[in-house]
């Protein structure tokens, strides 16, 4: 099963490293209490559309772009457990043998 808001999480830590902020900066800056914060990124937790407007905002990402990367993980995920849930053909063990008369 695909968990939306552990991909959410991961987005938006991925967000927050590559502009180089620290969990206490976007907590300032998007007025949410830091442990929050951290428990959203490690997928422990639903953020509400309004937080994560505002950790967009103070991660100055748009809602959008994030929402998108979101959708392609999602997808990703979707595509690996179709694959996994494949069966495999399995020749029957007869196939191919041909009795011979004794």
């Amino acid at each position: 099963m695909v968990l939306f808001r552990r991909l959410l999480g991961e987005v938006l830590r991925t967000q927050r490293m590559r502009r180089g902020l620290t969990l206490r900066e976007v907590s300032a800056e998007a007025r949410v209490s830091l442990g929050y914060i951290s428990e959203i990124e490690r997928g422990q937790k639903e953020a509400s559309s309004e937080l994560l407007a505002s950790l967009c905002n103070a991660l100055e990402v748009p809602l959008s772009e994030v929402l998108r990367e979101v959708s392609h993980a999602v997808a990703v995920e979707e595509r690996a457990l179709q694959v996994a849930a494949t069966p495999i053909p399995v020749a029957s063990r007869t196939e191919g043998v041909v009795a011979s008369a004794a």
